[in-house]
């Protein structure tokens, strides 16, 4: 479906043009197209094939979807692939990934956005509003866009490690089962590794845009790249201490349900302890030999139970001073 298609000139918006004008456009000195597509359609990116020129390649990927984030020259045209990463409607701790497929040349840019709900309109305001900026062209346009799906990052790292916060917490408080813990704690790495997966390939493929052998188109704008970098770069890092930290909960979880199995364990021993007392005693008086001198002690009863109750209630005072009741 086609969102907007709009010719620019020296920095500022000319006009909302139909698609089959764009070839006129973009053959004028200092003018280039901007295009936005949600979830094309084959004969569209076939139309915009025609009208640019794409490389069949890109058109190909773009058409298949699910590629990883990269950036790939074709001539003097590039071909960048980004994944959205946001929260999914059906439900709190699902993830949706959607992509974004950019094909950048001197004179034009469009944007292929793929299974997601989140569009671009806020960047086209954002560049429009800066004249003198987007004087850089196409080069000005795809960083805008890679800035807008590395700021959109944030939030969801931020949201995780709230999360795993919270159940740091609970690890060491008193409610919840440590099954629920351990499974909430996957949970998280999943999907910690679904941004894992869209911010770390970005951070290579992004490196191709400042510094070194930079493409033509991107050359005017080098030092806002190097800022997307950057931010590309913290995020990454926060995702590794993050899985770090995942790991090290699992096995403290693990570890406290260890400590308290093993308390469980002692209480049992204790209170075994005490009653195979009673047992042992009753098993012997118990045993009415005709001989035995204790049957005819006038106060061996008393005697016996009160030699059963102070050695239980010695235990019961040594297990307890122990930490074991």
């Amino acid at each position: 479906m086609l969102i907007n298609c709009v010719a620019y000139e020296n920095g500022a918006k000319l006009a909302d043009i139909p698609v089959e004008d764009i070839s006129e456009y973009i053959t004028r000195p200092g003018c280039f197209v901007w295009v936005a597509l949600s979830d094309a359609t084959t004969e569209e990116l076939a139309e915009m094939q025609r009208e640019f020129g794409l490389h069949p390649l890109a058109v190909e990927d773009a058409q298949h979807g699910h590629q990883r984030p990269k950036v790939e020259e074709y001539g003097d045209s590039l071909f960048v692939v980004m994944h959205l990463v946001e929260p999914s409607p059906e439900g709190e701790h699902c993830t949706n990934v959607g992509e974004v497929d950019v094909f950048v040349g001197s004179n034009y840019v469009l944007s292929v956005r793929n299974r997601s709900k989140q569009g671009f309109l806020g960047v086209r305001e954002r560049c429009e509003r800066e004249p003198e900026l987007l004087r850089n062209g196409a080069g000005f346009v795809l960083y805008a866009l890679m800035d807008a799906v590395v700021d959109r990052y944030f939030p969801v790292i931020d949201a995780l490690e709230v999360e795993l916060e919270a159940i740091e917490q609970q690890i060491f408080g008193q409610g919840g089962v440590a099954r629920d813990k351990i499974k909430q704690l996957y949970d998280l790495k999943r999907r910690s590794m679904i941004l894992k997966r869209a911010v770390a390939p970005l951070l290579e493929a992004a490196s191709k845009l400042h510094g070194g052998r930079v493409p033509q188109i991107c050359m005017s704008s080098q030092e806002y790249f190097r800022d997307v970098g950057d931010h590309l770069g913290r995020i990454n890092g926060s995702i590794d201490a993050m899985r770090d930290t995942i790991g090290t909960a699992v096995q403290v979880n693990l570890s406290m349900v260890t400590i308290e199995e093993s308390e469980v364990t002692k209480r049992l021993a204790s209170w075994a302890s005490i009653f195979a007392v009673c047992t042992a005693y009753a098993g012997i008086w118990g045993m009415n030999f005709e001989n035995m001198p204790e049957l005819k002690f006038r106060y061996g009863y008393a005697v016996a139970l009160g030699l059963i109750a102070g050695t239980c209630g010695y235990l019961y005072y040594r297990f307890k001073r122990a930490g074991w009741l």
